[in-house]
């Protein structure tokens, strides 16, 4: 049965804190998963989460710490003393461990590592440390199981036996030369009804999937799904074996640049919180909001360069709304679809055999909105034939635009190498009514004349 945390038992944690009374304490907690706890800490003050973060076993505090949100464990690492954090990290898989590192200060993280006693966890921390954190060598751990394609099969047992010691999960079994360089897996299966006097390089599997340490965390993320694999193995620019990629850090790579593309689209450029500073909100939104305002001084301007227009058809400004609106719908649509198969990479073919299904696709749905339209006009506004025409045409050629907007831009933003996130949200809606406004009025007033 899965946990739930109720405002008593939050309250029954505050007051043994309170009371420092520990033993009570952890007999609470030793039987709880890591992320329970890590919800019950994100409910405490901060004094208290600190508490009981310093409280419970270094093994258990390591996985705590990964489960809570980036904001909380800054603020409980500020807490902690450079040694107390090396403890902690002592603890943790390297990737997990250069994660937490690089969200500390440089002074800071140079005295953890410092206070790191196994040297070589330390030296991969830090090796860790030099890829960018989107990179398949910034997602990497540097634990695996590997043997050597000279080893039998007998003493390669016992090798692995030590090697998964260090090793949380064993998803793979890579085979390296005596260089190092990979060249290929070994089943498990293969391995356990081998004769125990076959060579390893009689058994393994020569065929294997891997990535280099430069390459982009999205690309990793897209060989993994399609391939359905559950680790990865990553080398370096000599082919060397440095590490392996598990499906669970890819997931949570693919939940964080999801979020940050949500945000993104929805105007806010930088990954910020519900509950960060009041500067923090304001410095991610302000931008955008400030284009859109641009924006609408822009359609103000085109408003007011068919003054007359509005003078002669007062009735038009009425569908100024209803223009602007489809158009920003639509435009956001069609950037939608693009960044998905921009994503995934299923975007195939000429740019002009898009260009012919997005006009053809617009023709189709500007073609039933304008019918409903022109006949709500007619029949229901009493507007008139020649007026509900011009709207519907308008309407068609809008949506037109619109699509035509929201799918190339990405694709242009995506050649020059800008993330096509940007695209979408108030980027889009903006020129979109910049544009359907232009040409409303265009059509307008070319078919009634003023």
């Amino acid at each position: 049965m899965q946990f739930q945390i109720s405002n008593d038992f939050i309250e029954k944690i505050e007051q043994l804190v309170e009371e420092k009374n520990n033993k009570q304490l952890l007999l609470q907690l030793e039987d709880l998963h890591h992320a329970d706890i890590a919800e019950i800490l994100d409910e405490l003050s901060l004094d208290d989460a600190t508490y009981v973060i310093k409280l419970l076993k270094t093994d258990k505090t390591a996985e705590v710490l990964l489960e809570l949100n980036d904001d909380d464990r800054e603020k409980v690492l500020n807490n902690l003393s450079a040694k107390e954090i090396a403890n902690e990290i002592e603890e943790m898989d390297t990737d997990d461990a250069a994660d937490i590192v690089a969200e500390l200060s440089p002074d800071v993280k140079a005295r953890v590592i410092k206070y790191i006693q196994d040297e070589e966890h330390a030296d991969n921390i830090v090796e860790l440390l030099r890829y960018d954190e989107d990179s398949a060598g910034g997602l990497m751990a540097k634990e695996l199981v590997k043997v050597n394609e000279n080893w039998s099969v007998t003493g390669c047992m016992s090798e692995m036996r030590e090697q998964a010691e260090n090793v949380t999960r064993v998803h793979s079994i890579y085979v390296v030369d005596n260089r190092n360089h990979l060249k290929g897996r070994l089943s498990l299966k293969d391995l356990l009804t081998a004769p125990s006097n076959a060579q390893i390089s009689d058994v393994y599997i020569k065929k294997v999937d891997y990535v280099n340490v430069n390459t982009p965390g999205e690309e990793v993320a897209r060989i993994m799904q399609k391939y359905d694999l559950e680790a990865i193995p990553v080398v370096n620019e000599m082919g060397k074996l440095v590490g392996r990629i598990t499906i669970d850090d890819i997931v949570d790579f693919i939940r964080e640049e999801a979020e940050r593309d949500y945000q993104m689209a929805a105007g806010i450029s930088e990954d910020v919180e519900a509950n960060d500073s009041l500067w923090q909100l304001t410095r991610a939104r302000l931008p955008w909001l400030i284009l859109a305002l641009l924006g609408g001084f822009v359609s103000v301007n085109v408003l007011e360069a068919f003054d007359e227009a509005i003078k002669t058809h007062a009735a038009l400004f009425f569908f100024v709304p209803l223009m602007a609106a489809m158009a920003g719908n639509v435009g956001v649509q069609s950037s939608a679809i693009v960044l998905q198969a921009l994503a995934n990479r299923s975007l195939r073919g000429s740019l002009l055999k898009r260009l012919l299904k997005e006009v053809s696709l617009s023709l189709l749905n500007g073609f039933v909105l304008a019918c409903l339209l022109i006949g709500g006009g007619m029949f229901l506004l009493d507007l008139g034939w020649g007026f509900s025409l011009t709207v519907g045409i308008s309407l068609i050629l809008v949506i037109i635009n619109a699509s035509l907007i929201g799918t190339f831009v990405p694709i242009i933003l995506d050649k020059q190498g800008i993330d096509p996130a940007m695209a979408t949200g108030p980027f889009i809606t903006t020129s979109n009514d910049i544009f359907g406004i232009l040409i409303y009025f265009s059509i307008a007033k070319l078919i009634l004349g003023f």
